[in-house]
Order: structure tokens, then sequence, then C-alpha cells
């Protein structure tokens, strides 16, 4: 099994691709090379594939990254499944899971992260979770993504480093860690992970 995110920007158009295209290479970077395994098109539209463990981590490690730069978003559908055909470029390769991930993606109307696998079940637990944390999410600041973004980046670090990685204080991380509400989205991120190991 094997995980397609396939997502968008929201509100591109009001920003200079200059201002964003990087960030948004540098994200999918971090999960692997394109185009093999993400890649760009469109526009402001992309693809990326990751294992199922990491896919939900990934969603909202890009939605931290692109969410540093103020008014902009955005939207993610993950898809859960098979890959029958591996193309030397993402965006050619197909199976269930990119089935499962544009399905998932024409569905998005006002949300902005969902995801789809063969489970109904699994799809309604986690699809109610995803609308509730988007609720905090969508409206992370420019900083508190920057915190967020740093975190998940570098998962061994504690505040005392991350505070001198961003040139802040230590109780200003901690404050913005809070208002993001990030341990809750990494207790959802756990979550996730087990009940995927009952799929």
């Amino acid at each position: 099994m094997i995980a397609i995110l396939t997502g968008d920007i929201k509100n591109s158009k009001d920003h200079k691709a200059n201002k964003w295209l990087p960030v948004l290479k540098a994200a999918l970077e971090h999960y692997g090379s394109e185009p093999s395994d993400w890649e760009i098109y469109r526009g402001d539209s992309f693809q990326l594939q990751t294992n199922p463990e990491q896919a939900l981590e990934a969603a909202i490690f890009i939605k931290a990254c692109i969410k540093q730069i103020r008014h902009l978003d955005v939207r993610i559908a993950i898809g859960l499944g098979e890959k029958n055909h591996t193309a030397a470029k993402i965006t050619e390769s197909n199976g269930e899971a990119f089935v499962h991930s544009g399905e998932c993606f024409d569905q998005l109307k006002k949300q902005t992260l969902a995801l789809k696998s063969s489970s109904d079940t699994f799809n309604d637990t986690l699809n109610t979770m995803l609308q509730l944390a988007t609720l905090i999410m969508d409206n992370w600041l420019p900083a508190t993504a920057t915190a967020v973004k740093t975190t998940m980046a570098h998962p061994e670090a504690n505040q005392k480093d991350l505070a001198r990685m961003l040139g802040k204080s230590q109780s200003t991380i901690s404050e913005a860690l809070i208002r993001a509400g990030f341990d809750e989205v990494q207790k959802m991120i756990q979550f996730y992970r087990t009940q995927l190991a009952r799929l």
C-alpha cells in the first residue's frame, strides 16, 4: 500500500510564484525526489507519494510550510491504496491510491484536508477528526506555522534548540505550539497510524 497526496495552493494567484514555489518545493523535497516521488503541475498543483505511515504528517508539514506566508493555504487529499503502474514521473503512475486521492480532492470544497481509503469506517473516523483539526490549522498565523514546521523538521530538537534556531525565546516557541494545538495534532497523527495498522 502507498499514499498519494494531491494538493493545490489556495490563493496562489494573489502572490508571486517566486514567493511560495521554493517553499513548496523544499517541503516536498523533505519526503522524496522529483519527479519519481513528487511533481508540481498546472502551476500550483502538486502530487506526492509517501508511505502510508508518513502521509498525514507530510500533509500537515506541507500545510505548516505554506502557511508561513500570510494569506496562503493549501488543500490536500490523501489517497491510500495500491499502485499498479510505476512511471518515471509520479503524475504518470496510477493505481487505486491515485484514484482515491483524485476522488477525494474533487470532493474538497471548503475542507482543506481529507483522506480516502477503501475502508468507509476508517475514512469517516479520520475525516471527522481532520474537519475538527483544520478549524485550528486553517487559522495558523505565519509565526505559529513557522514554529510547527521547525518542530516537525527537527523532531529530535527540544524547545531550547528550536528557540535558538528561530532566534526567539523558549516561551515564545512554547506559546506558539500551544496556540497551534501541536500536542493534539501529534496525537491525531499517532491515532491515524494505529488505525492504519488495522486496515
